[in-house]
């Protein structure tokens, strides 16, 4: 009996560790801040579809790509373009999480 409470607890325990497993880890600028362009990286835990959105102080989005990520590492190149300088807020989404992190353009 006591082998079977321990057991469930252990399967239980396993399961709440997978399921807190993130699918986008790992997300990072450099540089940053930057002049011309920075490149974000991330892991993906699996092959999934990204949409990278950038977003200025005011919450107006100003850049929106859609990616397919692979597993593992992937990374993306954001140029300034037209941008002022400024703080913003860049987004990796797909369907089961949203991480947003800070990019300053000099």
């Amino acid at each position: 009996m006591i082998k079977r409470i321990i057991l469930t607890v252990l399967l239980f325990c396993t399961f709440i560790v997978y399921a807190q497993q993130k699918p986008i880890e790992e997300i990072s600028a450099a540089p940053n801040p930057f002049k011309i362009s920075t490149k974000i990286t991330f892991k993906s835990n699996s092959n999934t579809n990204v949409i990278f959105t950038v977003k200025n102080v005011l919450g107006k989005t100003v850049f929106t790509k859609k990616l397919s990520a692979t597993k593992g590492k992937n990374s993306i190149t954001f140029s300034k373009a037209n941008l002022s300088k400024g703080i913003y807020i860049y987004t990796l989404q797909n369907k089961k999480q949203i991480t947003s992190k800070r990019i300053v353009i000099q």
